[in-house]
């Protein structure tokens, strides 16, 4: 089975390695990225691991990193003395993690083929691995076992998406999850999936969701008249923000901003797209609208402030926070478009009423939990977001007892961090 699978991915390799090297050219960032894929890393890298006790963390992209951000800190308080690897598949979430000091290194995570793991497992050699969500790599989680070194998975969540898929493999998935050391569920239903999808009950643990633990700057997000101020955003006006949005979404909610605007309605909109490297192809789609723009790259150099009617488009990583905090209003992208959703708890960390389309299936749990303690509120399409829009903005205090609704929600779930170092801490322990 796993020569199969070596073979399978041999052949995508084929097409990936010369679409990353070609990305990279056009981009000037990937050749780091794509040695590190194939296990190559760099005299400074190799360096960290030689001699020290390593903890590999894997966050695929953005949103499991972000959740991965307040068990990481823990690992840190827990195992001073260990370094601290993250990696991820993805740039963006590359990107997030470089950002996190807790972790002494972040890498690229490598490709699942057997010899380029071996490789990384001689050079590396964790004490153990923690997987956050559900990746479940064959070959690593296969080799990391024969070296005898515990594999968690942390946060683990089965959608009902895929576990009709997972359901067609559970032949081929069953070796592969009895492998794991652990195995820490969101829910009871994603622990039920887990089991019939082939993995022993004794492993599984329910240590609820690391999203409801996320932290931010209270300080930083409390200021918001210094941010306001730092990218040109007039105090008396109020703040539109769609954040984690793709294409489609974006048509839809310029059109609504443009209209609000030609009602005398004094608003900013501004966007935060999912992928910063869609930046060109959005500003495109705005002056084909006649709406004016400015990157959020060169807002600190703007010597006037935004007038309503312009888009503040943000072409950096990282901030999301920072732009909620100052949104009066919040849409979460992802859900307008048959995407699954993005993580709307985001706005309810700052305090922040959220809207959000009818794909939210990745955050399906999530998004029924905001709407059940008046957070947030779903729309069927643009013409509901409209409404939703003009209704929320007109109603100051009912914006603000919405946020405070979801900040609550917030403080009444958190605790899977402790939850989920305990179950790992007995691993280790145990090893």
């Amino acid at each position: 089975m796993y020569l199969l699978y070596d073979l399978l991915l041999l052949v995508s390799a084929a097409v990936l390695i010369p679409y990353y090297l070609i990305r990279g050219i056009r981009q000037g960032k990937m050749r780091r990225g794509i040695r590190e894929r194939l296990g190559f890393y760099t005299p400074e890298q190799l360096a960290l691991f030689r001699g020290q006790r390593v903890i590999w963390v894997h966050a695929v992209s953005v949103g499991e990193t972000r959740a991965a951000v307040p068990l990481v800190k823990a690992l840190r308080d827990e195992y001073p003395e260990y370094q601290i690897i993250l990696s991820n598949v993805t740039e963006t979430g590359h990107a997030i993690a470089k950002e996190v000091r807790a972790i002494d290194l972040c890498l690229f995570f490598p490709f699942d083929l057997s010899w380029v793991v071996q490789r990384v497992f001689r050079q590396v050699r964790p004490q153990f691995i923690i997987i956050v969500e559900t990746e479940i790599w064959p070959n690593f989680v296969r080799l990391a076992r024969a070296r005898q070194i515990p594999v968690i998975l942390v946060n683990g969540r089965i959608s009902d998406r895929s576990f009709p898929r997972y359901l067609r493999a559970r032949r081929l998935l069953r070796p592969i999850l009895r492998t794991f050391s652990g195995l820490c569920m969101q829910t009871d239903l994603d622990a039920e999936r887990i089991v019939e999808m082939g993995a022993p009950p004794e492993i599984i643990h329910i240590t609820r969701n690391l999203k409801f633990d996320m932290e931010t700057d209270r300080h930083a997000m409390d200021n918001t008249g210094l941010l306001r101020e730092t990218f040109k955003l007039p105090a008396d006006v109020p703040v539109w923000v769609a954040g984690s949005t793709h294409s489609g979404e974006e048509e839809v909610i310029v059109d609504i901003y443009r209209e609000m605007v030609a009602e005398g309605r004094r608003l900013l909109l501004i966007i935060v797209p999912r992928h910063p490297l869609r930046c060109p192809a959005i500003e495109e789609m705005l002056a084909t609208r006649g709406v004016p723009s400015v990157r959020r790259s060169v807002i600190e150099s703007l010597d006037r402030q935004l007038a309503c009617g312009e888009v503040l488009l943000v072409d950096t990583l990282g901030e999301m926070l920072k732009f909620y905090a100052l949104g009066d209003l919040v849409f979460v992208g992802g859900s307008l478009v048959p995407v699954g959703g993005h993580n709307v708890l985001e706005a309810s960390l700052v305090k922040k009423a959220v809207i959000f389309g009818p794909y939210m299936h990745n955050f399906k749990e999530i998004s029924r939990l905001l709407l059940a303690v008046g957070g947030g509120r779903s729309v069927v399409d643009g013409h509901e977001l409209g409404l939703a829009v003009r209704e929320l903005l007109a109603e100051p205090d009912g914006l603000r007892t919405m946020g405070l609704a979801g900040y609550g929600l917030l403080q009444k779930n958190a605790g899977a961090t402790d939850q989920t170092m305990k179950v790992i801490r007995s691993i280790v322990t145990a090893a």
